[in-house]
Formats: C-alpha cells, structure tokens, sequence
C-alpha cells in the first residue's frame, strides 16, 4: 500500500498518472514480491474501483494469501442475515456510517446495525449490491437497497 505524499507527485508521475494539474488519477498497481506488476486499474478519481476484481487479484498474485482464503472459506460460514425495517451495513471506523447512525437517531427511526467486519456473509452482500465494491454504510429497507449515506434517497425510500 503506497500513498504519495512527499516529494509530492514524484511515485504517480514515475507511473505516469499524474495530471498536469498536480493531482493523480485513481490508479492501483498490485506488484508481485519480485517488483513485476501484475494489475494496472487506472480511472477518474471520482469512479470506485472494483474491489472484488482487485481482491482476487492480490489472492491470485501471493500464493500465501490464496491459501489463507482457501482455508478462510473453510472455517467461516456466513451466518443468516437480518431483514424487514431499516437494516444499516456499516462499520465503527466509517465516517459516513458515523452520519448515518446519528442521523437514523435523530429522525426517531428504529433500525438494525450489521458490522461487515465482523458479521461472516455481510460484506459479500453488500459487494453484491454494490457491483462488487465495500461501500458502507449500505442500507436494506424492507427489500429496497440504498447504497452509501444519500439522504435525499434514504428519506425518498422511508417516506419522510
């Protein structure tokens, strides 16, 4: 994991993804242990990658982590998830999930919290209803998906 901060732009330019106005494109390259790059995801900064096609990638490319997961997937079965109500998909560290808590209290409106992190299953749901990305908080009202904090589209769906 590199973030490019000083001397600033020096990493992004090398790769050549660095804008003329002194900012990057999102850019994500996996590296193997030996320096030989094995996946280039070059995008507007303001496009979500997807995560999942990422996340096999690094399986794919440590042959340590792709044994991990194979006997991750073993050991942890998803458990049954909640539905009916007001369902948030979230985690503690999430700014946004932060907001949406507070404001799901503020509004006076019940609902049930499921850790991603911590609950086997969630962030494969929330993968799939977010076309493969782990964008929290994500919320499941009575079957109808909200994907991130919108509250013109969390108020539109709740009716308030």
């Amino acid at each position: 994991m590199l973030s490019d901060f000083w001397p600033h732009g020096a990493v992004a330019q090398k790769y050549g993804v660095l804008r003329s106005e002194g900012y990057s494109e999102r850019a994500i390259f996996v590296m193997d242990k030996s320096g030989v790059i094995r996946y280039i995801d070059i995008h507007d900064i303001d496009l979500q990658p997807n995560n999942q096609v990422l996340m096999e990638t690094i399986w794919h490319t440590d042959s340590a982590v792709s044994a991990r997961r194979s006997l991750e997937s073993l050991a942890v079965q998803p458990v049954p998830l909640p539905h009916g109500g007001i369902v948030m998909y979230c985690t503690q560290w999430c700014s946004d999930c932060k907001r949406a808590r507070a404001w799901l209290k503020n509004c006076g409106l019940p609902f049930t919290e499921v850790d991603i992190s911590a609950t086997p299953g969630a962030a494969g749901q929330v993968r799939a209803w977010a076309g493969g990305n782990l964008t929290t908080p994500t919320f499941d009202i009575n079957g109808t998906i909200v994907v991130d904090f919108n509250e013109v589209k969390l108020r539109e769906v709740l009716g308030i």
